[in-house]
């Protein structure tokens, strides 16, 4: 399953170059995050509850072609990867069918209060392990 969040670029995340500033990009991201659980069921004020923290561990980024202001820009987010403690986020950044980026997020489960990695409870790990098989196949 591949969900799907729309940006415009906004005047003031661009750069000097009018491009899509770098580290806005992990900032939409973010926010497609929050509205793929969202869309799985899960606000994000849902998941604290259910003692889900999710916090950035790992982030690769490789860009193809620049965004820029006014562009409508599509988030392709997909789960490829489910652990004990973690998960991963792919995102595929494209506009009117050309990839501009490929965006792979890696996530920890914490305990704020404890400073430590903590497991993912079962229920979201079943409904991002869904969205993995269905990735698989």
């Amino acid at each position: 399953m591949t969900f799907v969040h729309t940006h415009r670029v906004r005047y003031h995340e661009t750069d000097a170059q009018s491009y899509l500033f770098n580290s806005r990009y992990l900032e939409i991201a973010d926010v497609a995050m929050t509205e793929f659980f969202r869309h799985l069921g899960f606000s994000y004020g849902d998941l604290n509850a259910k003692g889900v923290d999710p916090s950035v561990v790992s982030v690769q980024l490789s860009f193809q072609a620049p965004a820029f202001f006014d562009d409508v820009l599509d988030f392709h987010v997909t789960c490829p990867r489910v652990g004990r403690t973690s998960f991963a986020l792919e995102h595929t950044v494209m506009r009117d069918g050309t990839q501009l980026a490929k965006i792979l997020i890696a996530y920890v489960n914490v305990d704020a209060a404890q400073a430590a990695a903590r497991p993912l409870p079962a229920a979201i790990a079943d409904v991002l392990s869904r969205d993995v098989a269905s990735a698989d196949s």
